[in-house]
C-alpha cells in the first residue's frame, strides 16, 4: 500500500509540474497584437463626437495618451471629469470604454461602454496613433 501512496504522491508532482509549465508557456506568449486599421473602423462611431472641430460635443482625442482627465482648455468637460484625477493611459482608457460610467461616475458622455476587450484594444492603439 505504501508503493501505491508514493505512485500516486508521483504522478500529482508530475501532474502539479506539467500544469506550471503549461501556464508558463501560456503567459509566455505574447497577447494578440490590437489591430489598429480594425480600431480605426470602431472609432468612427466615437468620431461622430470626438473631433478637432471647435463645435465638437467631445474633446480631441489627439494626443490624449498620458493627459490628465478633464484637462482641455478648449473643452468644457463635467465636474465629474475635471476631478476624476488620473492620466489617461492603456489601462485607464480600457476600464472607461468598457464602462464610461463606473470608471467616471457622473460624467457627460452618452455612452454605455464598448462590450468586447478587443476592440477596446484595438480603439486604444487606434488613438495612439492620433498625434
Amino acid at each position: 500500500m505504501h508503493s501505491v501512496g508514493l505512485v500516486m504522491k508521483a504522478n500529482e508532482r508530475c501532474l502539479a509540474i506539467g500544469a506550471a509549465g503549461l501556464l508558463a508557456v501560456a503567459l509566455a506568449q505574447p497577447a494578440a497584437a490590437a489591430d489598429v486599421e480594425h480600431g480605426k473602423q470602431v472609432f468612427q462611431a466615437c468620431a461622430a463626437c470626438h473631433s478637432d472641430k471647435p463645435d465638437a460635443l467631445g474633446p480631441s482625442l489627439v494626443g490624449v495618451i498620458g493627459r490628465k482627465a478633464g484637462s482641455r482648455d478648449d473643452f468644457r468637460y463635467s465636474n465629474a471629469m475635471m476631478r476624476a484625477g488620473f492620466n489617461w493611459d492603456e489601462g485607464s482608457l480600457r476600464q472607461y470604454l468598457a464602462d464610461p460610467q463606473a470608471k467616471v461616475k457622473g460624467n457627460r458622455m452618452p455612452f454605455s461602454g464598448l462590450a468586447d476587450p478587443k476592440d477596446a484594444d484595438d480603439v486604444i492603439a487606434y488613438i495612439g496613433t492620433l498625434k
